[in-house]
C-alpha cells in the first residue's frame, strides 16, 4: 500500500498555516495546523517527528484513480516548481477542510445539547428533592 503525505505551509491572515495532505489506498485526507509566527526548517522538521501522531485527519474523500508509475525527472523537477511557486492550498484540500469543519460544528451542536439536557435534568431533580423536603415534616 502506497502513502503518499505532502504538506503545504503558508502565511493566511495573521498566523502560518500547514495543510498536511495524505493519500492512501484511494482515500484522500486532510489536517490543517496552525503555526503562528514563521517557522523556520527545523522547526516544521521537529514538528513532525513529535506532532505527527497526534494529527487528527479529516474524513476521507475518494480518488477515482491513483497514479504509480514513473515520471520523467526532469518532468517531476517542473512539478515541484510549479508546486513550490504555487501559495496556496489545493481545492481537494480546501474541499476536504470544509468537510471537517462542518462534521465538527455538528459534533459541537451535538455535545452542548447534551450537556444542555443533563444540567436541566440536574436542576429538575434538585428542585424535587427540595420540593420533597419541605413537606417532610408535615
Amino acid at each position: 500500500m502506497n502513502v503518499s503525505i505532502k504538506l503545504t505551509v503558508f502565511f493566511e491572515g495573521m498566523f502560518w498555516v500547514g495543510v498536511f495532505e495524505r493519500i492512501s489506498a484511494k482515500k484522500y485526507e486532510v489536517s490543517k495546523v496552525v503555526f503562528g509566527s514563521e517557522p523556520k526548517d527545523y522547526e516544521v522538521y521537529d514538528f513532525i517527528l513529535k506532532e505527527f501522531c497526534n494529527l487528527r485527519f479529516s474524513n476521507y474523500l475518494s480518488i477515482k484513480e491513483f497514479k504509480d508509475k514513473k515520471i520523467n525527472p526532469k518532468k517531476l523537477q517542473k512539478q515541484i516548481k510549479k508546486q513550490t511557486e504555487n501559495n496556496g492550498i489545493g481545492t481537494k484540500a480546501q474541499l476536504a477542510m470544509k468537510l471537517q469543519q462542518e462534521s465538527n460544528i455538528v459534533e459541537r451542536k451535538k455535545n452542548s445539547k447534551d450537556e444542555n439536557e443533563q444540567e436541566k435534568e440536574r436542576q429538575f431533580a434538585m428542585h424535587e428533592l427540595k420540593k420533597k423536603e419541605k413537606h417532610r415534616g408535615h
